[in-house]
């Protein structure tokens, strides 16, 4: 099944802080999250952004925070995204039925949002090298999840080339000069 732009939305979950030191491999993360981010605004996918319990695990990330600039974040209390009626609301409002994934933790967050955007009729995109979780045995047994309960797992590069679908464009060199 081919994702395309037109039918495509994003979540960018819960990188926070005070949790992100912890986080396996964190640098590598924030490299591919924040190129993955400029490349979803060159291509105009709309996206969303949580923050779980800002009070004890702080605010979004800054080089993150930066690159989504004023973009609004919604604060939630449950693991799940798809318990955050705001997240919800307004991904239906978007009508889009393709949700891109990102953040943290894997295992956690990110894999009970994916579940519950399944039971509801969304078909979830996992970007792997997007998501982690503090401990790598937990990321790659929930990505082996995600996989046999029918979630779409992809990298970064190759889903902004998806997404763009044609070389040539003003938004190609825009993503070319991201992943290079």
């Amino acid at each position: 099944m081919r994702i395309l732009k037109e039918r495509t939305a994003a979540l960018v979950i819960d990188i926070q802080e005070r949790l992100y030191p912890f986080i396996f491999e964190n640098e590598k993360l924030t490299k591919n999250v924040t190129m993955l981010i400029e490349g979803l605004k060159i291509i105009g996918i709309p996206i969303f952004v949580t923050e779980q319990y800002v009070k004890g695990l702080g605010p979004t990330i800054e080089p993150v925070a930066n690159v989504l600039g004023t973009h609004p974040r919604i604060e939630k209390m449950a693991f799940s995204c798809c318990d955050e009626p705001r997240v919800m609301e307004g991904i239906a409002v978007t009508g889009k039925e393709n949700i891109i994934l990102a953040g943290i933790e894997s295992h956690v967050c990110v894999f009970q949002t994916a579940i519950d955007l399944k039971r509801n009729g969304y078909q979830p995109v996992v970007v792997e090298d997007c998501v982690s979780s503090r401990r790598e045995n937990d990321k790659r047994m929930a990505i082996e999840r995600l996989r046999h309960e029918g979630v779409i797992i992809t990298t970064c590069e190759s889903i902004l080339f998806e997404l763009l679908r044609y070389s040539g464009t003003e938004q190609f060199r825009g993503i070319s000069r991201l992943v290079k």
